[in-house]
C-alpha cells in the first residue's frame, strides 16, 4: 500500500466517506465477511411473497427491500435515524412502500393492533417484542436476522481493552430473544445461529466501519486512536489482515390464534 503518506490518505478517505444507510459496498476490496449459511435475503423473499401486509423494522436505507423483486401492495418500513429514513424514502416510495420515521427503536410502533401478517427485520437495533406481538395478526409471523452477542469483540477489545465485568447474558443473546418473544405471547418456530469471520485489509476499512457501527467503540475518532490505528496499519502492510468475528441468529416466531 505504499509509504506513510498512503496511510494518511486511507484515513482521510475513510473519514470523508458516506456512512448512511446499510450499504457496505464501500468495503469491497478492503474487507470481507462470511455470510450466515441460511441466506436471509432468499428466505425473506419467500416470506414476503406469501404476505398480504408486511412491515420492515429498522429498514436502514431500505437496502434489504430493494433486493426483493416482489413486494406486497400493503408494504411498510420504519426507520428512526433521519439520514437513513430520507434515503429509504427516496428509494422505496417509488416502489409503493410507505416509510415511517419513528422516534427511536424502543418507541411504540405507529400502527394499530393486528395490522400485519408479517413483521421482518435485518439487524434491528432492538426488538420491542410486545409491540411486534401487538401489530401481528393471528398466525402472523416475525422473521428476522439479529446481530448476536459479542460481534466484533476483537476490535472493541483492541481499542478499549477487555471489559472487567462480563454480563451474565448479553442483551443480544438468542436465548434471551426467544424468552422475550414467548413472554410477549409469540411461539418460536425456528432459531439458527452462526459465527462469521471478518477480515480487514487496510486501515481505512477499520475506520469506516467504526464510524458506521458506532456502538463497537462509542468514543472512536481517528485523532484519539491514531496510535492504535498506526499499529493496525503496520500489521496489515506486513500481510496480516485484522481478524474479528460477527455473530448472527435467524429467528422466526408466530402469533398464535389465541393468546392467554
Amino acid at each position: 500500500m505504499g509509504d506513510r503518506g498512503d496511510y494518511q490518505q486511507l484515513l482521510e478517505e475513510a473519514e470523508s466517506a458516506d456512512v448512511s444507510g446499510w450499504d457496505f459496498s464501500w468495503l469491497d476490496g478492503r474487507a470481507t465477511e462470511e455470510r450466515p449459511p441460511w441466506g436471509y435475503s432468499r428466505l425473506l423473499a419467500t416470506q414476503i411473497a406469501q404476505a398480504s401486509a408486511a412491515v420492515d423494522l429498522d429498514t436502514g436505507g431500505g437496502e434489504v427491500l430493494m433486493e426483493l423483486d416482489q413486494l406486497p401492495e400493503d408494504m411498510w418500513a420504519t426507520e428512526s435515524w433521519r439520514p437513513n429514513y430520507e434515503l429509504a424514502a427516496t428509494r422505496l416510495t417509488p416502489r409503493g412502500v410507505r416509510v415511517v420515521l419513528t422516534d427511536d427503536p424502543d418507541s411504540p410502533l405507529p400502527f394499530p393492533d393486528e395490522r400485519f401478517d408479517l413483521v421482518v427485520a435485518r439487524h434491528p437495533v432492538t426488538t420491542n417484542w410486545g409491540e411486534v406481538s401487538r401489530v401481528l395478526r393471528a398466525n402472523g409471523r416475525y422473521f428476522a436476522q439479529h446481530v448476536g452477542p459479542g460481534s466484533a469483540r476483537e476490535l472493541t477489545e483492541f481499542f478499549l481493552g477487555a471489559a472487567e465485568d462480563e454480563p451474565s447474558m448479553s442483551p443480544r443473546d438468542p436465548g434471551l430473544a426467544v424468552a422475550e418473544a414467548q413472554d410477549a405471547g409469540l411461539s418460536l418456530v425456528s432459531l439458527s445461529t452462526a459465527r462469521c469471520k471478518m477480515e480487514f485489509y487496510d486501515v481505512g476499512a477499520v475506520v469506516w466501519l467504526l464510524r458506521k457501527c458506532v456502538w463497537w467503540v462509542p468514543d472512536f475518532s481517528v485523532d484519539k486512536y491514531h496510535g492504535k490505528l498506526a499499529d493496525l496499519d503496520k500489521q496489515m502492510r506486513g500481510g496480516e489482515p485484522v481478524v474479528a468475528y460477527s455473530t448472527r441468529h435467524l429467528i422466526e416466531a408466530r402469533r398464535p390464534v389465541s393468546r392467554s
